[in-house]
């Protein structure tokens, strides 16, 4: 069923297009609305697949209505209804977002092929957004632990936004994992996600890296080379390891929050960038901060969401999930049939203490797919998984 809204102030008017668009479809069902301001309230209590708006109405006219429409429910196609001498105004309304236009009186055909063609675009809007709902398999969450449900939760709430977030967690338990989540799932998957380990670029490179550097501002600087948000731009980067970083470079990245431009290294040349971004870490940042060693104000502009990925630890309950997705993506790597494990082998290795993490988890399922028998057992454990 296909919900259409008819904002126009003439009532004769309003009763024909009813009429004309229900006889067409039997499964249309269509609302009017005598003037703008009224139409606006019920574009945003309800939804609709589809709006025809005239232009000039009393209270609110259609410009403001589709310019209003547009920031709180820009999938809503518009069907923009002229009356002589507003030709130049419906032109206009298309570069403001509206689908299509029509005067007034309407043509039968070109009302309903207008009607048709619209319902079609915001189909495929929703199947646009649907794709983007389904994250690359490299990139997939196991697990159906509370916490791990939790965070797939925020991420769903979190990403279509432009917020910047800051995950935690410990070494190996799949920070990564989250921002390639928060990437594909956001309006900016069709951009890049530039990636930048913080903890292994030496810190006299970490500015030239992330803002870029002109030819003959250090030694070594032979040519121009931009930078790792220049790349971003209209993406996300993701700094991983953000907490070692140096306080020099912590200073730049602040001014590119507050300021979305970046200057590169040796020039005094701004240059706007629109990049969202995200960060990781394994430390406490509010201890580093006691410590002088991370800018408070810095934590502040990152930390707006929030993230915190448990250790294994916390979420024994996955690991039975988890061996059987390590399990059967090894062997297809490999070419090899994946393996069984015993309920008693499952047992033992949930028992274990993972001070490694996922990661370790990962390491020791392919050890034993390797050295294990057909079925590993919990004598396979014990001889295998931890050497």
């Amino acid at each position: 069923m296909n919900r259409i809204l008819i904002i126009e102030d003439e009532d004769a008017i309003r009763r024909v297009l009813t009429k004309i668009i229900q006889e067409e479809n039997k499964h249309y069902e269509v609302e009017g609305a005598e003037n703008g301001l009224l139409g606006m309230e019920m574009i945003e209590k309800k939804d609709y697949d589809l709006v025809l708006c005239d232009i000039k109405m009393p209270k609110m006219d259609g410009v403001e209505v589709l310019e209003k429409t547009q920031k709180i429910k820009p999938e809503i196609p518009f069907i923009m209804i002229s009356g002589h001498g507003e030709l130049e105004t419906a032109v206009e309304t298309m570069r403001l977002g509206a689908f299509d236009y029509i005067s007034k009186p309407p043509d039968l055909n070109r009302l309903l092929n207008a009607v048709r063609n619209a319902l079609d675009k915001k189909k495929l809007v929703i199947e646009n957004k649907q794709l983007k709902k389904k994250v690359n398999k490299n990139y997939e969450m196991i697990g159906e632990s509370k916490a791990i449900s939790s965070i797939k939760k925020i991420i769903d709430k979190v990403a279509p936004t432009d917020a910047r977030v800051l995950i935690t967690g410990d070494n190996g338990t799949g920070k990564e994992l989250v921002a390639h989540w928060i990437h594909q799932k956001s309006n900016r998957s069709k951009g890049a996600m530039i990636e930048v380990n913080c903890a292994a670029i030496p810190s006299e490179l970490i500015e030239s890296e992330l803002f870029g550097h002109v030819k003959g501002s250090f030694t070594g600087a032979n040519k121009d080379r931009a930078g790792k948000f220049e790349a971003a731009n209209r993406g996300i980067i993701f700094l991983d390891e953000i907490g070692d970083m140096s306080l020099s470079a912590q200073a730049k990245v602040l001014r590119a929050l507050q300021e979305n431009k970046i200057s590169r290294v040796g020039s005094d040349k701004d240059i706007k960038v629109d990049v969202r971004v995200l960060a990781a870490t394994n430390k406490n940042l509010k201890e580093e901060i006691a410590k002088g060693k991370f800018r408070e104000d810095l934590y502040h502009r990152l930390a707006v969401i929030l993230i915190h990925v448990p250790s294994l630890n916390d979420r024994v309950e996955d690991i039975p999930m988890l061996i059987e997705y390590f399990s059967n993506k090894i062997s297809a790597e490999q070419g090899n049939i994946p393996k069984i494990f015993s309920k008693s082998a499952i047992k033992l290795l949930q028992e274990y203490d993972w001070t490694g993490n996922i990661r370790e988890l990962r390491n020791i399922v392919e050890r034993l797919l390797i050295l294990g028998g057909d079925e590993i057992s919990t004598d396979d454990v014990s001889l295998f998984a931890r050497k």
